[in-house]
């Protein structure tokens, strides 16, 4: 006897999902709109916006914590400098990037700022010999003077 394996109703999306971009594509460039997988499409294209956001998040996260690094870790100052301005400046122009391919983020930053500043301030700490308070509680600088090519602590 024979057993039937059970049948699933997995998708293109959930089997192949490579496979499923290039025929969604196909479908789009053709107008076959009744045929699109629009559950699977709209959730694509909403995770495009989370990816810039948790992107942005984290470059400024990381350019935070190499301004502390600079304003406050004496120690390591002198030997680390010309690499931590150069994070800095890195930091920067990916951002701006970002803002310039989507300056409706730019409010959405705006709302995340003081949040990224503790938790930079938070790190900076962990992966230092500085204890938390050696940081200040409030954030530097604005936002506008942390994005600014010219401002350093």
């Amino acid at each position: 006897m024979v057993t039937e394996l059970p049948k699933t109703n997995k998708s293109l999306y959930e089997t192949d999902y490579n496979l499923w971009i290039l025929e969604t594509v196909k479908k789009m460039q053709c107008r076959d709109v009744e045929s699109l997988d629009w559950e699977n499409l709209i959730d694509e294209v909403l995770s495009l916006s989370k990816s810039d956001k948790r992107k942005l998040e984290s470059l400024l996260m990381r350019l935070i914590e190499h301004l502390l690094k600079l304003g406050y870790w004496e120690t390591k100052k002198e030997r680390n400098r010309n690499h931590w301005k150069g994070e800095i400046i890195n930091f920067r122009k990916q951002i701006k990037r970002l803002l310039r391919d989507s300056p409706s983020l730019k409010p959405y930053l705006s709302s995340v700022f003081k949040e990224c500043y503790q938790d930079a301030r938070d790190v900076v700490s962990q992966t230092s010999d500085l204890p938390i308070s050696t940081f200040p509680e409030q954030p530097i600088a604005t936002l506008e003077q942390l994005l600014d090519e010219d401002w350093l602590p």
